[in-house]
């Protein structure tokens, strides 16, 4: 319980998945939590497991500048200048390149890409002034090679590996570190809702990663045990990338 005693964190589309999961694994750990997400989703049951006083939870859109403005001005006020942050809300959608809408490629982009360079942008100032901080991209295997039918969300995620290099080494000297997490497929309603998704005995390990396995790595790069780590790449995917 005292692996983040004192860490203030946000962790953004925590109302279901690994944000969730993200969420109660750093309560546990002894961080104090603010958790939004465009729809409610489980974030209020969630609220009411971990409690006020450790938990609070809000309504956001990632990639609204207001949005991150105000759940930041949201968590200052209950529990103080975050030092943590977890960019875990995302999108994806089936699509190929010589076919995909205009409008979808720029929706997918705008959740997955947009979202955590918002997010970023919004939190340096606290962190700052909190005297430095963690952020943690959750990424993809889809960041690492390319997909076929994923072209949006495979283009999405490897801007978010090039944006985690580029603001570790630009942050560095206000001492935020900034990684990346890169989980293969984990059992989440994003997944089980992905037509293009391999089933799980088709892996290496005969299983999807349960999110509280991608949710400790999420801990360990949350807290000083990390603390020389920044510009990673933590890979999380049963061999997936191995071969």
């Amino acid at each position: 319980m005292d692996r983040l005693d004192g860490k203030v964190a946000i962790v953004s589309g925590a109302g279901s998945g690994m944000g969730e999961e993200h969420a109660r694994a750093l309560v546990h750990a002894g961080a104090r939590v603010i958790g939004f997400d465009i729809t409610p989703g489980s974030g209020p049951a969630l609220a009411d497991e971990l409690g006020p006083d450790r938990f609070r939870w809000l309504l956001g859109d990632v990639t609204s500048i207001a949005d991150w403005k105000r759940v930041v001005a949201e968590c200052v006020a209950a529990f103080g200048h975050p030092t943590v942050l977890v960019n875990n809300a995302g999108i994806a959608r089936a699509n190929r390149v010589e076919t995909v809408e205009e409008s979808e490629y720029r929706r997918v982009i705008d959740v997955n890409q947009v979202g955590p360079f918002l997010g970023m942008q919004t939190v340096v100032g606290p962190m700052k002034a909190a005297g430095g901080g963690s952020i943690v991209n959750i990424c993809s295997t889809s960041g690492l090679v390319g997909f076929t039918d994923n072209f949006a969300y495979v283009a999405s995620k490897w801007a978010v590996r090039g944006m985690t290099k580029a603001a570790a080494l630009e942050l560095v000297e206000y001492r935020i570190r900034v990684n990346a997490v890169f989980p293969g497929e984990t059992d989440t309603p994003l997944l089980r809702a992905d037509p293009t998704a391999l089933p799980p005995e088709s892996s290496r390990f005969g299983r999807w990663a349960r999110p509280s396995e991608i949710s400790a790595a999420v801990v360990f790069l949350a807290s000083e045990e990390a603390s020389y780590m920044s510009g990673a790449e933590l890979v999380i995917d049963g061999t997936y990338t191995a071969a």
